[in-house]
């Protein structure tokens, strides 16, 4: 690959103990982290994995602790400044979560990787959409065959964000590390654009 190579990255993932948060969660629970490190607005050493849970029709996510609790895309110079987290409360839009003990896990690459939401500004509809992640592939060397799946939405400071699940299949080793590394599109902090094996 003749593209400069992103930072390494490792997934930092905390035991989480809660029941319920909101269903669409990216922005309040980059802003409950944030109360808790710190000023996080210009960390792009920090992704941040959306939360796993079971999806109601109040809106609500029911956390399922079995399928991982918050997990945090990190370059590893920088675990110290989040393992804070532990043993913390965070409010995340009126519901209350308690963050444990972390592991970290080295990322593995995989043919296929997924990420439940991609945003790319400026482009909401599949076909453009499809050929913005195409070139963002292309500016980091890698090549895939791209997958773009359900229109989804994340409210970011009362605006709603419009983006797409989104598969790419066909990963090189290096190719899929690179991905996972560096992340397609914007608002990473924010649970956008982290990508994991599956597919």
């Amino acid at each position: 690959m003749s593209a400069t190579p992103p930072p390494d990255r490792v997934d930092l993932e905390f035991v989480l103990t809660g029941t319920l948060v909101p269903r669409d969660h990216g922005y309040s629970l980059f802003g409950a982290l944030a109360r808790v490190l710190g000023d996080l607005h210009g960390a792009t050493w920090l992704a941040v994995h959306p939360l796993a849970g079971v999806p109601r029709p109040d809106g609500l996510l029911a956390l399922q602790p079995h399928r991982g609790g918050l997990c945090l895309r990190v370059e590893p110079a920088h675990i110290p400044r989040v393992l804070g987290l532990a043993g913390k409360t965070l409010d995340i839009d009126g519901h209350r979560v308690h963050v444990g003990v972390s592991r970290v896990y080295p990322l593995h690459p995989a043919a296929a990787l997924t990420a439940r939401l991609v945003v790319i500004k400026g482009f909401q509809d599949p076909e453009p959409f499809t050929e913005a992640v195409k070139r963002q592939l292309d500016s980091l060397g890698v090549s895939a065959t791209i997958e773009v799946g359900r229109r989804r939405m994340v409210t970011i400071a009362g605006d709603k964000v419009i983006g797409f699940g989104t598969t790419l299949r066909g990963l090189s080793e290096e190719g899929s590390l690179v991905v996972q590394r560096a992340g397609i599109g914007g608002r990473q902090r924010m649970g956008c654009g982290v990508f994991g094996p599956g597919g």
